[in-house]
This record gives C-alpha cells, sequence and structure tokens, in this order.
C-alpha cells in the first residue's frame, strides 16, 4: 500500500473500541533513521463551536490503526492514555 500524507491528512479518526470521534489527522509523527510513520497526531476537537481549539492532541501509535478507508481510519486506543498537552509554538519575530 503507497499512499501520500495528503491522503491521510483530511480523515476522521474513530476509536472502535467506544465508537468516539476523535478529529482529523493532522501530522505524522516520523522516526526519519528508519523511515517509519510512528504516530498520527490528531488535535482534539475545539471547546467552543470549533472556533477555539483545545491545548491537546491525540498521539496515535501507528501499531493501534485497525484499518484505512476511504473517508476514515479506524483505531484501537484508551484516549486517557494517548492524550498528551500540544507543544507551545515558538514565535519567529
Amino acid at each position: 500500500m503507497c499512499q501520500r500524507f495528503t491522503a491521510l491528512s483530511c480523515k476522521e479518526v474513530i476509536n472502535v473500541t467506544d465508537g468516539c470521534r476523535l478529529g482529523y489527522t493532522s501530522d505524522l509523527e516520523l522516526d526519519l533513521e528508519c523511515g517509519r510513520v510512528i504516530a498520527l497526531i490528531v488535535p482534539k476537537p475545539g471547546r467552543f463551536f470549533g472556533l477555539w481549539g483545545s491545548h491537546e492532541i491525540y498521539v496515535i501509535p501507528w501499531a493501534c490503526i485497525r484499518r484505512i478507508g476511504s473517508d476514515l481510519i479506524l483505531v484501537d486506543v484508551n484516549p486517557k492514555e494517548v492524550c498528551r498537552p500540544r507543544e507551545k509554538r515558538k514565535m519567529l519575530f
């Protein structure tokens, strides 16, 4: 299976254990030495009508992905275990 990241970036991530929608993929965590994908990064949905984002992300290990479909990705995770605070961005100026 050969896909580009852009094909994964617009897919909704759903947890198969409880049917919860986790959000949409926004980034990947890569191991550059081995050339492998380690995890999917999914921002936690916004708190107020989706306008203000949450300060947490889901880091879903690649081993927890069960199926990648045409419009969604099914994962098998405990959301509390894969939820982490978002790293603060550095200002360029």
